[in-house]
């Protein structure tokens, strides 16, 4: 049996904060994803292509539960006016030393209510206003 690559990790005992407020007790998935637009033009020369690669546009996927007390976080996006600008700090995995994004999202309200007998819940895509900022951050307290 061959053992995991080290850097890999499974999400858990993260750190989602959204405009100063930790929501990671809330919420079930939380990723940012790339969206790189590219284009080929094949040329007329054997094996001849010209490539351009542009720059990602990111967006903030996110699904969670409904709390809708002072607390929640279904609650404070539903408050905030749409198009608020949104500061956000993933750091996926709590060790000594883990990688970090710092970001700011385009607010928009999110679902209210769900199916009897069940959590509500919600799932909302954001739109990421220019690029996130990848660092690695010290967490050793």
């Amino acid at each position: 049996m061959t053992s995991p690559v080290e850097g890999a990790y499974v999400v858990k005992d993260a750190s989602v904060t959204i405009n100063g407020t930790q929501y990671a007790n809330q919420l079930g998935r939380f990723r940012l994803i790339p969206d790189t637009p590219t284009q080929t033009y094949r040329t007329a020369v054997p094996n001849g292509a010209v490539v351009d690669v542009d720059s990602p546009v990111w967006t903030f996927d996110i699904a969670g539960l409904q709390v809708n007390t002072a607390n929640g976080l279904a609650a404070a996006l539903r408050a905030m006016d749409p198009g608020e600008e949104v500061d956000v700090v993933l750091i996926p995995h709590n060790r000594d030393t883990q990688q970090s994004a710092t970001f700011t999202i385009v607010a928009t309200p999110v679902e209210f209510g769900g199916e009897t007998g069940s959590f509500a819940t919600f799932e909302k895509v954001f739109g990421v206003k220019g690029q996130p900022v990848f660092a690695t951050v010290d967490l050793t307290p």
